[in-house]
């Protein structure tokens, strides 16, 4: 019964969280304000110093993992809005998205081997630039820790969300198009949720990303892979 009302506790604790944290962004807006940086940061410390299990903790937290699926349906909304400007550029996209997804891989794969990373610890960081449920698969395929894949899915996901916006400006990259397909190659569900925030074009496109990208990785890793 105690881990049932802890679970119930951390539900409504996390919702509360997150609203206080979005306005702490709103007032204070920066990298690290961020609400999905910040509150995920002080859930994991309230965790740690009150010594709550991660699996009580979800026991509450699992029901707002199930509308993950939902949202993620919901992107075709503005995907569907915008759709003829995306068929316009269309072939620059297709490129793009193959060209960031390609460098995804390369990045984590050979960045480890040259560090001298064992083997499973190669094939885990391979698919971390797509969204977790297609990470993992992808991961178990090639015979990765599928828990590891899952925090360097997170961390690409939460840091594309965080720096996604500020490097694009420091390279000056202004359309639209661009910046979504940017961030979506890059940063998957989580990085679109920003690109949102920047404007309707910028999340359909990497919304669109966020897919494409996926398809496009589980071919590319068993390959790479197989070449180093």
């Amino acid at each position: 019964m105690t881990d049932v009302f802890i679970g119930l506790t951390a539900i409504i604790t996390t919702i509360i969280l997150y609203q206080v944290t979005k306005k702490i962004y709103y007032l204070k807006p920066s990298p690290f304000t961020l609400p999905i940086f910040l509150s995920t940061v002080i859930i994991v410390l309230c965790l740690l110093i009150s010594d709550i299990p991660y699996h009580t903790y979800m026991m509450g937290a699992q029901w707002i993992d199930l509308f993950l699926g939902p949202i993620v349906v919901s992107l075709a909304i503005p995907l569907y809005r915008q759709l003829g400007l995306i068929k316009k550029f269309a072939l620059p996209i297709i490129v793009g998205i193959f060209a960031g997804s390609l460098m995804g891989v390369i990045t984590g794969t050979v960045g480890s081997l040259l560090l001298g990373f064992d083997r499973w610890l190669i094939q885990s960081v391979a698919a971390k630039s797509v969204t977790a449920p297609i990470a993992i698969s992808i991961t178990e395929t090639v015979g990765g820790n599928i828990s590891l894949v899952a925090v360097f899915v997170m961390v690409a996901g939460i840091s594309g969300a965080m720096f996604g916006p500020s490097i694009l400006r420091l390279c000056r990259i202004t359309h639209p198009v661009a910046k979504g397909l940017s961030i979506g190659t890059a940063s998957h569900a989580i990085g679109t949720a920003k690109a949102l925030e920047l404007g309707e074009l910028e999340g359909a496109v990497s919304a669109l990303s966020m897919i494409i990208s996926a398809v496009m990785v589980s071919f590319l890793v068993p390959v790479i892979l197989s070449l180093i």
